[in-house]
């Protein structure tokens, strides 16, 4: 924890196409953990809030908001927030980059959400580090900025001084992670259970549905994966793959490889783990029925599979994001037990899974 009494700045940047939704959220959640904080002490630290916007005249980024008005040395911390639109344009960036190598110069910890990242990377901070993004902007956060460590499956990556964090509303994530290092870990779970959301830990992998690449050019492979995507993958092997593609079993691996990202038998997992997420929310069949229905004889081997892709064994996936049911019979669970009990809907709103290939 900082020891100093002064209060501590955090800069929110309201830049271009910013969802204003985050910039109030982050705001009110710090303002909440200033009021637990002082309710456990009355000397404690506090957290100063900030909004910062670029003015167009003199073409400078000055604060437009302030939770705390006085004297001060600027934002300790600075926050890119969110943006439900395409990701900011290199030209617009280019003021607000400036800005945030300064601060950075200056001693802040900087940070973003979702498409934040790419006006954090604007500032060459970023080469050669680990960032996360939202899964949707990952490609073209890579293609933009080829020189990042880019790991789209975590949903916060703490280095230090430069904190990403991924999904839309990984806001709360990276909010109560700051709330964490300044306040302390009580006051970060206090107001983590006020806002009713889960203490940073989670991974980005838990949502995102696969979305294979279909538009690299090559049509012998773009066959293949259609196929693939009619037959859930089912009994395939490398040798009936390279047959549908007319191609030789070298010349498939590498052009599958190139064009996907994956090898076949990668590719092919993804989209039988796709299929078996759909049905652990949707369906009340049991794991060992979904793990045959995908294709797999070995009810273990899919387990493995499964919590490999997406971070998660099966049942607890089904408790998380399944539909409101009764528990599954023997066999579907790996905590056994269970009884009659209920569970809610747990599908988080606005993320709408998509089918990779319309079959």
């Amino acid at each position: 924890m900082i020891a100093a009494r002064d209060p501590v700045e955090i800069g929110l940047v309201v830049y271009p196409g910013v969802q204003g939704a985050a910039v109030l959220g982050l705001t009110d959640l710090f303002q909440l953990a200033n009021r637990l904080a002082a309710e456990r002490s009355p000397d404690v630290l506090r957290l100063r809030v900030s909004h910062w916007q670029l003015q167009e005249a003199s073409q400078t980024v000055i604060r437009t908001f302030d939770s705390e008005p006085g004297p001060g040395h600027g934002p300790a911390m600075v926050i890119l927030p969110p943006t439900l639109g395409d990701p900011i344009p290199r030209q617009a960036a280019a003021p607000y980059a400036d800005w945030l190598r300064a601060r950075h110069a200056a001693g802040a910890t900087l940070g973003s959400v979702c498409a934040g990242a790419f006006v954090l990377a604007e500032t060459g901070l970023l080469s050669g580090r680990a960032a996360t993004t939202h899964w949707a902007y990952r490609d073209a956060l890579a293609i933009r900025f080829p020189d990042i460590v880019l790991d789209a499956d975590k949903l916060v990556i703490d280095d230090g001084d430069i904190i990403t964090a991924g999904g839309y509303m990984a806001w709360t994530d990276l909010g109560l992670k700051l709330v964490d290092r300044v306040l302390g870990p009580t006051v970060m779970i206090e107001t983590a259970r006020f806002m009713l959301v889960d203490p940073p830990g989670r991974e980005q992998r838990f949502y995102s549905p696969f979305a294979p690449r279909l538009s690299h050019g090559d049509k012998a492979i773009l066959k293949v994966q259609h196929w693939l995507q009619a037959r859930g993958a089912r009994d395939v092997t490398l040798a009936t793959m390279a047959e549908h593609a007319a191609l030789e079993e070298r010349t498939f691996l590498r052009r599958f490889r190139n064009a996907t990202g994956l090898k076949p038998t990668e590719y092919c997992q993804h989209l039988r783990i796709g299929k078996a997420r759909e049905m652990l929310e949707a369906t009340t069949r049991s794991i060992d029925q979904i793990a045959w229905d995908v294709g797999y004889d070995d009810p273990g081997s899919f387990r493995k599979v499964f919590a490999r892709i997406t971070g998660l064994v099966p049942g607890d996936y089904r408790r998380r994001f399944g539909v409101e049911r009764a528990a599954p019979p023997d066999g579907g669970s790996e905590r056994g037990g269970g009884g009659g009990t209920t569970r809610r809907l747990r599908v988080a709103i606005g993320l709408k899974r998509k089918r990779g290939v319309s079959q």
